[in-house]
């Protein structure tokens, strides 16, 4: 297994995540809608690329040498996720600020991520070593616009969080001012 350089590569994305973040008690603010739309355009268009290279797998052949079937779910799985990711990421794209749809897209990225990499594996015992590099050089192609993508998604959730919290303080306010009862003038002796 050719682990090391996928480790190499996690640690210096993980570091230059950090290295982008704020620093602590600093807010880097949300992103604009017309600053995430290519992103999430991106991405639709990166899971539309998979969708051919997925298709020059044949788990078939693995499985008439000795591989789990296992690996024709988890192709079609793949090839199902990889369609939704397109089709998720390009609705957001027209509304970005939909927390439900962003965490949902967010969620299939995880999911075939995983199934990629088993898929790697798979493809590397029963196909090609060539054609599995072929296809981690592909997904690795989306690494930024997930980075980028993740840390839009927690500074959607934030914003939102602020937003419940100044509606909440209001609601309490108004409350507090209608419970307060003004003594009526009362009557004359």
């Amino acid at each position: 297994m050719n682990w090391a350089p996928r480790v190499v590569l996690f640690l210096i994305s993980t570091a230059a995540l950090f290295a982008q973040a704020p620093a602590a008690g600093q807010s880097a603010g949300l992103e604009t809608d017309w600053d995430i739309r290519p992103v999430l355009t991106e991405i639709s268009a990166h899971a539309g690329r998979l969708l051919p290279e997925l298709d020059k797998v044949d788990t078939q052949s693995w499985v008439a040498r000795g591989a789990s079937d296992t690996y024709t779910a988890q192709l079609e799985s793949s090839k199902a996720q990889a369609r939704a990711l397109a089709t998720g990421a390009k609705a957001l794209a027209a509304n970005p600020e939909r927390l439900s749809a962003a965490l949902e897209v967010y969620f299939r990225i995880q999911g075939l991520d995983a199934m990629l990499n088993s898929l790697e594996q798979g493809i590397r015992k029963y196909q090609s070593p060539a054609a599995a590099e072929s296809l981690a050089s592909l997904q690795a192609e989306n690494g930024a616009n997930r980075d980028r993508f993740q840390r839009y998604i927690v500074n959607l959730a934030a914003e939102r969080e602020q937003d419940l919290a100044v509606m909440d303080r209001e609601a309490q306010r108004c409350r507090g001012m209608m419970i307060q009862t003004t003594p009526t003038p009362g009557r004359k002796k």
